[in-house]
């Protein structure tokens, strides 16, 4: 794998011959990786793997004419074949007035912010061997857990590198760890299952393979003899698990291509109020050591933390270079790319901020609704707005999260459900995108 250094320079070689070649302008992303894991099941090693993977993406524009390839053949001979390939397909590509590299005045300049993403780390297959054991043994020994579906340890260290033709150059590199276990309850066809990880950018930061397995346990055990609910108009709950879910929904909505295209339900909500008064919404890529941190964006413009929804009204769209052109508007450096196709939209570290009262409280004013821990299907439409998904969670009487209930249905429209949901006060950054519990009153139940 190489440096963030020689990966940028690789980047802009490939840029280089590409301009040689006759493309008008070019971009390359470079991304390598390295990679080991351990599976555990029933106390046995299941599986050990190390991957090493190095792929490069290269995009060429002629006029507005374009094309992007990849490879994972890295040497001078291939990537000279790489070029004239992809030289030769912009040459018969369709024209795109949208197209193109990024501002050359919006490129990042100066140094990277050093976001401490990288802390050196290789853990040997033994260490890690130990860490899933660890992480299984613990969610065994919680009493009701029947059965173990698996429980893993992982560590990773990537690079990424950006080039332009117009005169970007850079590259960073993360390292990753994680701890997973999924269990099972009860016995035959009455049998649970969930689930508890943790991952982290530094060793360090990775919770005790006994909290992680722990955790993974009781959450199975608590799902066990689960009833049915009544349909009908209720509150509900939904766990920090499943709310970040509701704010991926609202980056689906606000992103360039779904506005450009006219496929949002959001379409017309810029500058408006779609949450309740009081809600938050931040992008952070600066959150040192943050999951989704970066220095810039994938097209090598700055980024900055940015308030999507402040007070609860819309603030921004997410914008690449060519959606941006297509609305009129500025890229918001919040471009994301692969090694193969154009860049697209995507967050960093997003979160819904969390509001004044704690879950309990929340929970507490309900007289009967459902606090929901899992979702099943996609029924959401993009377009509309209307959403509708199977659940799994717990019923909610007179204020107390009472016994598990399953088979049941919650919909409602997104709109209206982002107008009326209330965060609670324990947000944790676990994911790319974290949300604290959430509950929306007035949504549709359909039980059974």
């Amino acid at each position: 794998m190489l440096s963030p250094k020689q990966a940028a320079d690789r980047a802009a070689q490939a840029v280089e011959r590409a301009r040689a070649a006759g493309a008008d302008a070019a971009d390359a992303v470079y991304a390598g990786d390295v990679a080991s894991s351990v599976q555990v099941r029933m106390g046995a090693l299941e599986d050990v793997s190390r991957s090493e993977n190095a792929e490069l993406g290269l995009r060429v524009f002629v006029g507005q004419r374009s094309a992007s390839v990849a490879t994972s053949d890295l040497s001078d001979d291939a990537l000279a074949a790489l070029v004239e390939r992809a030289v030769a397909m912009a040459r018969l590509a369709p024209e795109d007035p949208w197209a193109g590299l990024a501002p050359a005045d919006r490129l990042m300049k100066g140094t990277p912010p050093d976001l401490d993403l990288d802390d050196g780390g290789d853990p040997a297959p033994d260490t890690l061997k130990a860490q899933a054991l660890a992480v299984e043994e613990a969610a065994r020994a919680v009493a009701g857990v029947s059965q173990s579906d698996g429980a893993g340890a992982s560590a990773s260290r990537s690079t990424v590198a950006i080039a332009t033709s117009h005169g970007f150059a850079g590259g960073y590199r993360v390292s990753g760890y994680s701890l997973s276990a999924s269990m099972l309850a009860g016995e035959g066809g009455a049998m649970q299952r969930d689930w508890a990880s943790h991952s982290a950018r530094h060793a360090a930061q990775l919770e005790a393979p006994e909290l992680v397995g722990t955790r993974a346990g009781e959450r199975a055990v608590a799902r066990l003899d689960p009833g049915r609910i009544e349909s009908g108009a209720m509150p509900v709950v939904f766990d920090p698990r499943v709310a970040n879910g509701l704010v991926g929904h609202l980056v689906g909505a606000i992103g360039g291509a779904a506005i450009a295209r006219r496929t949002s339900f959001l379409l017309d909500a810029l500058g408006t109020r779609v949450f309740a008064p009081g809600v938050v919404i931040e992008d952070d890529p600066h959150r040192p050591r943050g999951l989704r941190s970066r220095p810039f964006d994938g097209e090598g413009l700055p980024v900055s933390p940015t308030r999507i929804v402040e007070d609860g009204m819309l603030e921004t769209w997410l914008l690449d270079s060519a959606s941006a052109r297509q609305l009129g508007l500025e890229p918001t450096g919040h471009a994301a790319r692969g090694v193969s196709g154009a860049p697209g939209v995507s967050t960093s570290n997003l979160a819904m901020l969390p509001g004044k009262l704690p879950p309990e409280t929340l929970i507490g004013e309900i007289e009967r609704g459902v606090y929901v821990i899992e979702l099943i299907g996609q029924g959401v439409n993009g377009v509309t707005g209307d959403y509708s998904r199977g659940a799994f969670g717990f019923l909610i009487e007179q204020g107390e999260i009472t016994r598990p209930v399953a088979e049941f249905t919650i919909a409602g429209n997104l709109k209206a459900m982002f107008l009326n949901l209330t965060p609670a006060n324990d947000l944790e950054y676990r994911y790319g995108t974290n949300a604290p519990t959430v509950r929306i009153d007035g949504m549709t139940i359909a039980g059974g």
